[in-house]
């Protein structure tokens, strides 16, 4: 990856009120958007959009497998 690119990239921070977690997020403008993928942020606290790149991070961490 370039430099330029990664300066580029967008990192989101995200709470669970915004689970299940999708790309692009829902305040993205239509135009500028790509097909949507469900990213498991949940369960290791970070996931990375594989169309744009952009890094979502869970606020407070990952959530523990035990409900």
């Amino acid at each position: 990856m370039s430099h330029a690119a990664e300066l580029n990239q967008k990192a989101i921070e995200v709470t669970e009120q915004d689970l299940p977690l999708h790309c692009p997020m829902p305040s993205v403008k239509l135009w500028n958007t790509h097909p949507r993928v469900f990213l498991d942020v949940a369960r290791t606290g970070t996931a990375q959009c594989p169309y744009c790149g952009t890094r979502y991070t869970l606020a407070g961490g990952a959530r523990s497998a035990a409900h």
